[in-house]
């Protein structure tokens, strides 16, 4: 039931209305008068109760509570919130004379050129310059550089770094000169937002009995933040039609998850599945799009930069659409408009080399492969 709050003024007018009936005379409630300050100091003693029952909603619903209210309230029915992940990538580290042999350690920390977000050099043991009795990575004279992953200090979507802006090496490194990113890194999220929380709550509540689809899809959102996945009932992982079997596609939003994500996902719906079951958990099945279009730009803007910017736009928008979604052709030429207002005019769209909508189906998930812009 929602509350019908009351402000000051609200009060006391009330509360003058009330007694002013009731004398059957007219009484004096001009400020300052003794009986206004009465019905005044009545007002704020209502206020403040007023205020504690606030606080009190506020922390003992799900709906209403915040913060470490929220984690007290559905840590009860076993609940934590979803941890901040810290991004991934690779920098590579080069020299301008190659002479003699180098070495990158395991922990040697990069940062970025305004020096607001560091990175540590993790293992790779498929590296070919990785050598795990030295705990990093060993560069051979006459090797210019090499490349090596590495992982944000810092949890959260900070470490979500453009390409290129990592140019700082913390501490100097023998034989090394110069560090860079030669791709944007990624992966960063911050701790699961309390709508998130409560969202997932209440899937746990309706999951309760188990057994159905909603009890998987909760499952499956609790392995980890930023997952995709569809669920296709009664039907093979070939796509022919099974009684009694279902398909979980899974997608971390790289198209392409990890064995072990999707381990971690298959051990989630076992605990939850109906019994006598079969089921699957597969990756999507990448749909490539190429876009193709011109646009036009004012003799004031730089036409390479405003083509890029689109590019970017269109490859940003066609890669975060989740398992499942149809890649609107008519939807190429909105996002062209919104990347920059310097876009005056935008013409010959093409998506695949036409024009009509690109459809993965259920199981798959569209990903940007080539976007010309000219």
């Amino acid at each position: 039931m929602q509350l019908n709050l009351r402000t000051f003024d609200g009060i006391v007018a009330s509360a003058a209305a009330a007694v002013q009936g009731a004398a059957q005379q007219v009484l004096d409630l001009t400020v300052g008068s003794v009986l206004r300050a009465v019905l005044e100091a009545n007002a704020g003693l209502g206020l403040w109760l007023q205020w504690l029952i606030l606080q009190v909603l506020q922390t003992t619903r799900a709906a209403t509570s915040s913060g470490s209210d929220l984690d007290s309230w559905v840590g009860d029915f076993g609940l934590v919130r979803l941890a901040a992940v810290a991004a991934t990538g690779s920098v590579t580290f080069a020299r301008f004379s190659p002479v003699a042999a180098a070495f990158v350690p395991l922990g040697t920390l990069v940062r970025t050129s305004d020096g607001s977000q560091s990175f540590a050099v993790t293992a790779d043991p498929t590296n070919a310059a990785f050598n795990a009795a030295l705990s990093g990575y060993q560069i051979a004279a006459g090797t210019a550089a090499v490349t090596v992953p590495v992982a944000a200090a810092a949890v959260g979507t900070g470490g979500n770094v453009q390409a290129g802006t990592i140019s700082l090496i913390a501490a100097a490194l023998a034989g090394i000169d110069t560090v860079s990113n030669p791709v944007a890194t990624a992966g960063g999220l911050d701790g699961e937002s309390d709508a998130a929380l409560r969202s997932r709550f209440a899937a746990f509540i309706d999951s309760r009995s188990r057994a159905t689809t909603v009890a998987v899809g909760y499952a499956i959102s609790s392995v980890q933040q930023g997952l995709q996945y569809t669920i296709q009932e009664n039907v093979s992982q070939a796509g022919v039609a099974q009684p009694g079997c279902f398909v979980v596609t899974v997608d971390d939003g790289s198209g392409n998850p990890s064995a072990a994500l999707q381990s971690a996902v298959g051990a989630a719906v076992e605990a939850v599945r109906p019994l006598g079951s079969i089921w699957v958990v597969v990756p999507p099945t990448v749909v490539t799009a190429s876009v193709a279009m011109a646009i036009t730009t004012p003799p004031s803007a730089v036409h390479a930069s405003v083509t890029a910017a689109v590019a970017a736009a269109i490859t940003a928008f066609i890669n975060a659409l989740p398992v499942g979604s149809v890649l609107p052709w008519s939807r190429l030429a909105q996002v062209a408009y919104d990347a920059s207002p310097s876009v005056t005019n935008v013409t010959g769209v093409t998506l695949n080399g036409g024009t009509a909508d690109l459809t993965p189906g259920l199981g798959g998930v569209p990903k940007a492969a080539t976007v010309t812009v000219n």
